[in-house]
């Protein structure tokens, strides 16, 4: 492959990816064998405002950088150019006998990146649904068997049989039991099996 049959190609696939990829997708061509590496392919220059016989890069001037930058590859690299612009690079060599060329190929994510932001402040939530209710009917659940027990007048540890059943009935008739897991929160108040619980708030009628 000679240096007009290497630029046609990589013309071709500059063109080819630009058109796969669409307007956000700027690809280009460096001459990397001329000095200050102009550009003379081109594909949406819109994203950089460059045009061919360009000679600034999409990280700036290429001058100023080492050799190793202006020889490998570089692969999906973020750039942030000077218009602001959020930039997904690579840049591919292709080298042969009297000539060298770069292949470059930058995304414009700039307006992916604010609606990114913005989906992922919508889709923020404090907690699932179910951990919430559940949580919420803890809460009541809590606040109804305190409210029962200080009608009893009697610290739990303090509590006889009578005074437990007395202690069930009226969280029946406050619906306590209508709430999930509201056996194993009694159960574990009152510090009794669940076993317990269950023939209380049958014996309690």
């Amino acid at each position: 492959m000679d240096g007009e049959e290497a630029l046609d190609f990589l013309n071709r696939v500059a063109r080819g990816i630009a058109e796969m990829f669409g307007s956000n997708c700027e690809t280009l061509v460096h001459d990397m064998s001329v000095p200050k590496h102009p550009i003379v392919v081109i594909y949406n220059g819109h994203i950089t405002n460059r045009k061919i016989g360009s000679t600034e890069d999409v990280y700036g001037d290429l001058a100023k950088y080492r050799s190793s930058y202006l020889e490998s590859d570089f692969v999906n690299h973020l750039a942030v150019y000077k218009s602001g612009k959020f930039i997904k690079s690579t840049t591919f060599h292709l080298k042969g006998e009297g000539y060298h060329y770069a292949l470059g190929i930058n995304y414009d994510f700039t307006y992916m990146r604010e609606f990114s932001g913005m989906l992922e402040n919508f889709t923020r939530v404090e907690s699932d649904l179910q951990s919430a209710i559940s949580e919420a009917g803890e809460n009541k659940l809590s606040s109804i068997f305190n409210s029962c027990l200080e009608a009893i007048g009697k610290p739990i540890e303090s509590l006889t049989k009578s005074d437990r059943l007395r202690l069930i009935s009226l969280l029946k008739r406050e619906k306590a039991f209508a709430f999930s897991k509201s056996v194993p929160y009694v159960s574990r108040r009152l510090n009794l099996s669940r076993y317990t619980i269950y023939k209380y708030i049958k014996e309690s009628g």
